[in-house]
């Protein structure tokens, strides 16, 4: 049940966007039906802060409603290419250019996480150079002379996040039974979903152990590379890694750098992430302009690992399948992927699902980026998840999540970028590997040893035993073990 501070958190929300015309903004009239026009002249009454373009008018909104909605802002800000390019240009400062708080309260959380003064870690202890919801970074030099970048959670931010995750779960609940369309979209199990993921980027111990663990993963490609974590830096209030390299894309220079390679540098962002996803199950799910630096020729690093989303075996051999189904434009197959991983409901004919992948597939299938509406492809996608009961799957949200981000970026980066490809290499490889007659022979040969293992364990007599009472070793062991004995795809892949 939700608290009566939720409701009032929830209107003060809708308040704060109908002021500022960034509900339902008077550039869209023409798009409205006429009940929806009456509605935002009504609400238009109230706009008393009207100033500025639509992208201006939204992100001062989110700005004030705090960290969750300022992540949406985030994602928003990377799809000029469905939203417009000024549009994301107006809502780009969210990514790393909030207001910071003062120096002297980001010393004293140093001091008191790192158990020692600040003078006595570092060397130099420089001014904020970079602000976003949750935390603002610092450039700073150790002793040794390292250059290196202190991370510091805002004072309070806890508290903010509560609060913001029960008014996006009130308002997740008031949308699943208030609006039956949406229903398929499952609101309150994505609100989970992004509750839980904000909620680990509080403790920034879990995000040093994220990026010494996808340090590891990018080294073995080399499409994307991280800082390294200084571990005696660490704290959950406080992170401090190497300085990275390059420019923050965030930054207008960092695509005019000399020497850059456009093209590659979008190549490797695509294939650093389906790299992560498909070959480890382990990906960096904050992707945006402001987490990414880039240096010449077409080096990436990334920072920010607050938020990494996995993905088991099973739910990556089905994205594999999908996205090599397309490379391939063999849409039956695809279709069937979608069937057999449950994405579809069986009462749907298959034949039917694949001709309507296929009005999708092969109008954008080799194209350039810059040729493609996707504002338009998307459209149609909704509609045909739609029209096949597709659910929006919770298990898969910081996937779906990362590639829109991703595919935008890399847009961004390169206006030419092929996406397919960009992504045949990484796929192609996965297959190869994963899906060879050797690897099958493999993965039957584990299942049958598994098997056999389950039958001599069952046929194995069972010995009689006097009862005595529990002993607390063994009731601690046992509990212990009833604990640790007590995760795919919407709208036909990477076009989603």
């Amino acid at each position: 049940m939700a608290s009566l501070g939720a409701y009032g958190r929830l209107f003060g929300a809708g308040w704060t966007l109908v002021r500022n015309d960034a509900l339902l903004p008077r550039e869209l009239d023409a798009f409205y039906s006429p009940a929806v026009r009456v509605l935002a002249d009504t609400l238009r009454l109230f706009a008393t802060r009207r100033q500025g373009r639509p992208g201006e008018r939204l992100a001062r909104s989110l700005e004030g409603l705090g960290p969750v909605a300022i992540k949406l802002g985030q994602l928003l800000s990377t799809r000029g290419d469905i939203f417009g390019r000024q549009f994301a240009e107006d809502l780009g400062h969210l990514k790393d250019r909030l207001p910071p708080f003062p120096m002297a309260v980001a010393r004293t959380i140093v001091a008191q996480e790192l158990g020692r003064p600040v003078d006595e870690v570092f060397a130099r202890f420089g001014e904020p150079v970079a602000a976003a919801s949750l935390a603002q970074a610092h450039d700073a030099t150790l002793a040794d002379g390292r250059r290196v970048a202190v991370k510091v959670l805002r004072p309070g931010i806890e508290r903010r996040v509560a609060a913001d995750s029960a008014v996006l779960e009130l308002a997740a609940r008031l949308l699943q039974r208030w609006a039956p369309p949406i229903r398929r979209l499952e609101p309150v199990k994505f609100a989970d979903t992004v509750v839980r993921a904000t909620e680990l980027e509080l403790d920034l111990r879990l995000e040093a152990a994220g990026a010494d663990e996808l340090a590891e993963v990018m080294a073995k490609d080399g499409y994307m590379s991280a800082p390294r974590v200084l571990w005696e830096g660490v704290g959950k209030r406080v992170l401090t890694l190497e300085w990275a390299e390059g420019l923050a894309l965030s930054d207008e220079a960092a695509l005019s750098q000399p020497g850059l390679d456009r093209k590659v540098l979008a190549d490797n962002l695509t294939r650093a992430f389906l790299a992560q996803a498909l070959d480890h199950g382990v990906f960096h799910a904050d992707l945006h302009e402001g987490n990414l630096f880039a240096a010449a020729p077409a080096r990436l690093q990334a920072v920010d690992f607050g938020i990494m989303g996995r993905l088991g075996a099973v739910e990556r051999r089905y994205l594999a399948e999908i996205l090599w189904g397309f490379l391939q434009r063999d849409y039956p197959r695809v279709a069937q992927v979608h069937f057999d991983a449950g994405y579809v409901p069986s009462h749907h004919s298959v034949a039917a699902f694949a001709q309507a992948l296929r009005a999708v597939g092969e109008p954008v299938f080799g194209q350039r980026a810059n040729a493609v509406a996707m504002s338009r492809v998307l459209t149609q996608l909704f509609e045909i998840t739609a029209l096949y009961d597709m659910h929006l799957r919770p298990e898969l949200v910081l996937l779906q999540k990362t590639m829109m981000t991703v595919e935008g970026v890399a847009r961004r980066i390169d206006p030419e970028h092929d996406i397919w490809a960009a992504s045949e290499p990484v796929v192609r490889r996965w297959i190869a590997r994963e899906l060879s007659p050797v690897s099958r022979v493999k993965q039957f040969a584990g299942e049958a040893e598994t098997a056999l293992r389950n039958i001599a364990r069952m046929t194995q007599p069972v010995a009689v035993v006097e009862a005595e009472p529990p002993r607390s070793n063994a009731f601690l062991w046992f509990a212990l073990g009833a604990l640790v004995s007590g995760v795919a795809f919407l709208a036909g892949g990477w076009l989603a």
